[in-house]
């Protein structure tokens, strides 16, 4: 391996750990504020990412049994963790005004590095011939997996958040 093949494959792993730092630093910032909540608009994100995952699923479908089977686990192991990562976010209800409030959790911040982690490690293996797996397959496996995730999250703090409305009103 010559200098600059060394010097390109270094850089290549640590632009991504450099990145992940500062959109962690940048996502921790914004933990420590409460902002406004709004229940009606939390299915935007995950319709939105379903028509993306539907388009690549549709125009590239997946080749194998195999990778379908992947993708159907991908998508409940996205559920779970989805759900978990929505149960960490602080949601409350302003006293003075009695509106929603969220406030992300270290702990759901964490959740997305690991797979950020996971996902930049898993790259870099294949790109170094490390993992004999086809990169398409695990696109569609990670797709899968941020869908489960995006939709169980938001569905979580959906009902939790309309559970804590209606127990506001209730005792007011």
């Amino acid at each position: 391996m010559n200098h600059s093949t060394a010097s390109q494959s270094w850089i290549s792993l640590v632009v991504p750990i450099v990145l992940i730092a500062v959109v962690f630093t940048v996502r921790t910032r914004r933990m420590a504020t409460v902002r406004p909540l709004k229940p009606e608009l939390l299915w935007i994100v995950p319709a939105l990412y379903a028509v993306i995952a539907g388009l690549v699923f549709w125009s590239t479908p997946p080749t194998t049994a195999l990778v379908w089977i992947s993708c159907g686990l991908a998508l409940v192991v996205g559920v779970a963790l989805g759900w978990q990562r929505g149960r960490m976010m602080h949601i409350s209800v302003d006293p003075s005004t009695g509106t929603l409030r969220q406030k992300a959790s270290f702990a759901a911040i964490a959740v997305l590095l690991v797979l950020i982690a996971v996902r930049t490690a898993a790259r870099e293996a294949v790109q170094l011939g490390g993992l004999p797996i086809d990169i398409k397959a695990l696109t569609d496996v990670l797709i899968a997996l941020a869908l489960g995730l995006l939709t169980a999250q938001r569905v979580e703090m959906y009902l939790r958040a309309r559970r804590l409305l209606a127990t506001v009103r209730a005792s007011a």
